[in-house]
């Protein structure tokens, strides 16, 4: 009885070894006591003294506990996903991970009993955990060399070729930081610059540190989605929370009220990203919310965003006017304000004046004035406006048309001889038009000043991967699809999922339009207050597509899924 209860404080795998003959009890208690004291697991004093090999060990594993085995000679390190799991875990579990699909990780390791490393797999990555069986010998060194890589990257981040610009940082603040914590931080300050390296290199627009009653989670928004990356223990949160407060130039102190900051990431002597902070206090502690303003985004040209000929024609056309108003419209998210600095950038020459007022100026545009909006001090849309106009403008870029008083300004703008490019929230361009309306603006002033209204939302892009599709051609019409066009002449895709696109079948985004020019007839029917249904109804008749029509376009086109349009122009 007392060896039965003995036996029960083995690993599983020990205790398998016990039952099928293959060590005797005292055999494992000693390898044990031997393991404990050299600091080594089982299966390594196993192995060190003799009585098993590592084939023979797999074998055994793979046979009693019925896991699929793989010869590590045959695998192919370059393809296995990286930054999965962390490089502690993988050294002290003797683990690596094999592939991804989905929300499933095959991971590979000598003892799948041993639930205490599956376990931690499973909590740091949020993904199911199939074990794959290998041999010891062969596994040992692939650890090291995962672990090697990515710590080697972790010291190029601490290190000069990579660091974080801390500009007019309050001395005081940063100093009282560094000196007091600059030890026990360095773990801290690799960590968060690693977290936005990696956002970076996944090309994610938001990275969000989030804290819980019980865990601390990190997330990355690409291509419109979130999704969790890592979970940092719980006890580093005021830690990363400091940090980032220190970098953004904000007051430690102040955990109570939200605060606003910038850090500067320099990536190389050529390139350098901003990310744009904001802190929320929780129940938990204070989330962090990092918007990254890629430059290189605003100097896109405007035939990459996804217009159609005819569309950019017709943009290209309207931002050459002398005078009149351009206003974007979509949802937060949208991409408004990259279609905005593309059009900015085809109009920014030496010979013109261009001002800008936004909430804030997301990214620098040399060549271009541009102005934060300053609630507290005064400085808001509508006087930053004013200003303008004794500034000798050509061009104005107003970040949004908020309220009526800087509706009336910029319409003034337009209509005494200066181009005014701005946003506003509406669903689509003829509701952009009824929403002046009833903000208060005259419907003569609308008429006359406002020359061309672009709707927009981002749909995601398929990845290389994806795959042909069949719809059954009632979902085809129901779609939106015109009986004509189901004609077996183009063909549907959808997405499939492989390692480039983490498995989602979907890479990058691409800006799906509703480019329509307000025409004579579109303005007699605002000046006799025809409503946005007439105006709508209108613009199709003079060939103006509108956004689920532009989204269909692009399935036909190959360039997205006719799921990620519906859920994209389900208005």
């Amino acid at each position: 009885m007392a060896a039965s209860l003995k036996t029960k404080t083995f690993s599983g795998l020990a205790q398998a070894l016990i039952q099928q003959g293959r060590l005797q009890e005292a055999e494992v208690e000693a390898l044990s006591a031997q393991g404990a004291q050299s600091g080594r697991s089982f299966i390594e004093q196993l192995l060190a003294s003799g009585r098993l090999k590592a084939r023979d060990i797999a074998l055994f594993v793979a046979e009693t506990f019925g896991y699929p085995l793989l010869d590590l000679g045959a695998f192919n390190e370059t393809e296995a996903p990286r930054n999965l799991i962390d490089p502690k875990v993988m050294q002290n579990h003797q683990v690596i991970p094999l592939i991804k699909r989905g929300n499933r990780i095959a991971v590979a390791l000598v003892d799948p009993t041993n639930t205490h490393a599956l376990d931690e797999i499973r909590f740091q990555t949020g993904m199911a955990v199939d074990p794959v069986v290998v041999e010891a010998d062969k596994l040992a060194p692939i650890v090291e060399r995962f672990s090697q890589s990515v710590e080697s990257r972790l010291d190029e981040f601490s290190g000069g070729d990579l660091d974080i610009e801390l500009t007019d940082v309050n001395e005081e603040a940063a100093s009282a930081d560094a000196g007091s914590t600059e030890v026990d931080d360095a773990p801290i300050v690799r960590f968060i610059q690693k977290v936005l390296v990696d956002a970076i290199g996944e090309g994610a627009s938001d990275v969000h540190f989030e804290p819980y009653e019980k865990h601390y989670r990190v997330r990355f928004r690409t291509d419109g989605v979130l999704r969790e990356i890592t979970q940092p223990p719980l006890a580093v949160k005021e830690k990363i929370a400091s940090r980032i407060k220190v970098m953004s130039r904000l007051d430690i102190s102040e955990k109570r009220i939200p605060q606003d900051g910038r850090i500067k990431l320099i990536l190389s002597k050529a390139r350098a990203i901003d990310f744009r902070v904001s802190t929320l206090p929780t129940l938990y502690g204070e989330k962090i919310v990092m918007r990254i303003l890629d430059a290189s985004s605003a100097m896109l040209g405007i035939d990459v965003l996804g217009y159609e000929p005819e569309q950019r024609d017709a943009l290209v056309n309207a931002i050459g006017r002398p005078y009149g108003m351009i206003l974007v419209t979509g949802p937060t998210g949208s991409g408004k304000t990259v279609s905005l600095y593309a059009c900015l950038n085809l109009l920014n020459k030496p010979d013109i004046n261009i001002s800008t007022v936004e909430d804030p100026a997301e990214i620098s545009l040399p060549g271009i004035n541009q102005v934060n909006v300053n609630e507290k001090a005064g400085l808001n849309f509508a006087v930053a406006l004013r200003a303008f106009l004794r500034q000798d403008p050509d061009i104005i870029m107003v970040g949004e048309i908020r309220d009526l008083e800087t509706a009336e300004i910029a319409v003034k703008a337009a209509q005494t001889g200066h181009l005014v490019l701005s946003t506003l929230h509406t669903n689509d361009a003829p509701t952009t038009l009824e929403r002046l309306k009833n903000m208060g603006v005259a419907p003569f002033n609308i008429a006359s000043s406002v020359m061309m209204i672009t709707a927009q939302r981002l749909a995601r892009r398929l990845c290389s991967c994806k795959k042909p599709v069949s719809i059954p051609k009632e979902a085809l019409l129901e779609a939106g699809f015109q009986e004509s066009e189901i004609d077996g002449s183009w063909q549907l895709y959808g997405p499939n999922g492989c390692e480039k696109c983490k498995d989602s079948g979907y890479k990058g985004r691409v800006g799906i339009y509703q480019v329509m020019p307000v025409s004579e007839t579109i303005q007699n029917i605002i000046m006799t207050n025809g409503n946005s249904t007439d105006i709508a109804a209108q613009a199709q008749r003079e060939g103006v597509k509108d956004l689920r029509q532009s989204g269909l376009l692009k399935v036909k086109q190959g360039l997205t899924s006719l799921e990620e349009v519906l859920a994209t122009t389900n208005e």
